[in-house]
């Protein structure tokens, strides 16, 4: 069982940057690809971002390529999601995800992006 914990959401405008953290309680936290997803009012999760276990490889939706940036740290068991150049189309409940066979959710930080 994996518990994740996220945190760093906020309101900030369009331009702006945020840093989102997520917190695993795995022990064995390198063997997971990590990921954020988000979900907006009235529409339906999608991917954001993911880095496999090493940290070595990392993919991105296009829509936050070159603004977004993923990073894990297999010591602390964290996984960050830098955001910048924020744009109110980023506003979205973001979800921070393990997969290992299985998938795992936390509970959801708000981002809200005001133009």
């Amino acid at each position: 069982q994996v518990q994740l914990v996220e945190s760093g959401g906020g309101l900030v405008q369009a331009g702006g940057s945020l840093r989102l953290s997520c917190a695993a309680s795995a022990r064995t936290f390198s063997f997971y690809v990590m990921g954020w997803f988000r979900q907006a009012p009235g529409k339906e999760r999608e991917f954001v971002a993911a880095i496999i276990g090493s940290g070595g490889s990392t993919n991105y939706a296009d829509s936050v390529k070159g603004r977004f940036t993923i990073s894990r740290d297999n010591y602390k068991n964290t996984v960050v999601l830098q955001m910048n150049s924020l744009k109110p189309e980023d506003t979205a409940v973001y979800y921070c995800n393990a997969r290992l066979g299985k998938d795992y959710w936390g509970q959801g930080t708000q981002v809200t992006v005001s133009s």
